[in-house]
């Protein structure tokens, strides 16, 4: 409806997160923040938004516990890396509309959630999934005379690769050298 051809387009977009941004995702992600520029933003539709998973705790503090559960490791990290990644799924509001609106966006990002869980590696990798359903569209429902919402997803994970740690030419047991010393998320 928005570009007004009939034709229902997705994206899915990857964005790549440094320690210092993300406190400002998890204000707008988890709706903490006092007040929006964006006009579109409906703060009584806030029970609305659907959690697949919940934070345990600022996405910093779980970043650390997964650190301190040996979960991740961030050795060899320099410290400006990108240590966080953020899914964003986004569909036209005309495709929910016409497929039968919240319910069935919900499901749709359930199934969506599913898919982002093998994206990414593992469910232990996310630390929040959640459908924003309080943004309105305004084009559609100024044309439609009726308030239509723009769902979509936030995926907040922690982009991991499986890296082996050589034994080194300092090691005693010269056998073990460029052998696999231990392998790290």
């Amino acid at each position: 409806m928005a570009r007004n051809d009939g034709i229902d387009r997705t994206i899915a977009r990857n964005v790549n997160l440094t320690a210092s941004k993300i406190a400002n995702t998890q204000l707008h992600n988890e709706r903490e923040k006092e007040s929006y520029t964006n006009p579109d933003i409906v703060p009584e539709r806030l029970p609305y938004n659907v959690h697949y998973k919940s934070p345990t705790g600022s996405y910093a503090e779980m970043f650390e516990q997964l650190k301190a559960d040996g979960v991740i490791s961030t050795r060899g990290l320099k410290d400006d890396a990108k240590i966080y990644g953020e899914l964003i799924f986004d569909v036209t509001s005309a495709y929910f509309y016409n497929h039968g609106g919240y319910e069935f966006a919900k499901q749709f990002y359930a199934d969506a959630y599913k898919a982002a869980v093998e994206i990414v590696g593992g469910e232990e990798y996310i630390i929040s999934t959640v459908m924003h359903a309080d943004e309105r569209n305004k084009a559609m429902s100024e044309a439609l005379g009726e308030d239509v919402f723009h769902y979509h997803l936030h995926v907040v994970y922690i982009p991991v690769v499986e890296k082996q740690i050589l034994w080194s030419k300092r090691c005693k047991d010269k056998s073990l050298i460029g052998t696999v010393k231990e392998t790290v998320m």
